[in-house]
């Protein structure tokens, strides 16, 4: 009598740990252990977001009234940054011109992310010509000029925190889809993923059970370097005149307004909001390096 055959469809029971590989936190903390210069981007962001959000409940200014009397005063008591033409508090202007571009900054990553999430996935998952028209809509939208398009909507209606997010995200997430339907090819063919077809899960719990808390790893680091994008989008747009609208500030309208006096030496209007601009970059990119460091041993 010969032996039963032993060989089965892959089971969801069957399958470790190693070969799913899932990134957790705990991880993905170890990781940055080794990374100083990612623990030093870390720690660099938590000190800027800690300056702009909770140094207005200890250093309060008035950022909606115009002080001309006060106006361009060089640092000094009272003003430890000075003031600007308007009679503005610098150091208050830099934490409320912080809020925004950090509020701006996350709100568009968020967006851009879950979008090109959910759509890489399906269109990874999906493949043959699904996949293949899905990624040449995302070819034809990578040809606009993004930054020009941008402006042309800033210009044509008025902005305000929530829209600007929701425009820099709707053409963020384009980079995000590419990176997760690459991740989603090399996992639909995973152990898991072929035992829960065969178990007769939907497209749609596929995704979100098992695509995606997988790709985590991925998603992560893009988020980060889409917020420093963000910020760097949004400064660049408020130093071209198209930005928020006072009363709201953000860096880069304080930093184009600080360039139209450079040549009277009001270098308090420019120097300060530049180098919060360049730092906080600084740290998202330190930071999403070393946490795609961190996620690539992880794979490993």
């Amino acid at each position: 009598m010969t032996a039963p055959d032993v060989t089965a469809a892959p089971s969801l029971e069957a399958e470790t740990p190693a070969e799913r590989n899932p990134v957790s936190i705990r991880s993905v903390l170890r990781g940055l252990r080794r990374h100083p210069l990612g623990l030093a981007g870390g720690l660099l962001l938590l000190l800027i977001a800690g300056f702009c959000f909770l140094g207005p409940l200890f250093y309060q200014t008035n950022q909606t009234d115009v002080d001309l009397v006060n106006a361009a005063l060089p640092p000094g008591p009272g003003y430890p940054l000075g003031t600007d033409t308007n009679g503005f508090d610098v150091l208050g202007r830099l934490m409320s011109g912080g809020q925004v571009s950090l509020q701006i900054g996350l709100l568009a990553a968020l967006f851009a992310t879950t979008i090109g999430t959910v759509y890489g996935a399906v269109a990874g998952l999906a493949g043959g010509v699904v996949d293949g028209f899905m990624m040449r809509l995302v070819d034809v939208m990578l040809s606009i000029p993004f930054l020009f398009f941008v402006l042309i909507l800033s210009a044509r209606f008025h902005a305000d925190a929530l829209s600007l997010s929701l425009v820099i995200g709707g053409f963020s997430w384009l980079v995000s889809a590419r990176l997760v339907r690459g991740e989603v090819l090399t996992l639909r063919v995973r152990e898991f993923v072929l035992a829960a077809k065969l178990m007769g899960a939907s497209r749609r719990r596929i995704i979100l059970t098992h695509l995606i808390p997988n790709a985590l790893g991925v998603i992560i680091v893009n988020i980060t370097f889409q917020v420093a994008d963000a910020v760097l989008v949004v400064a660049a747009l408020g130093f071209l005149g198209f930005g928020l609208t006072y009363p709201t500030a953000d860096w880069g309208s304080q930093l184009a307004s600080g360039v139209t006096y450079i040549s009277a030496d009001y270098w308090w209007l420019i120097y300060p909001v530049g180098g919060c601009i360049i730092l906080t970059v600084l740290a998202l990119n330190l930071l999403a390096d070393a946490l795609r460091d961190a996620v690539g041993r992880r794979a490993d």
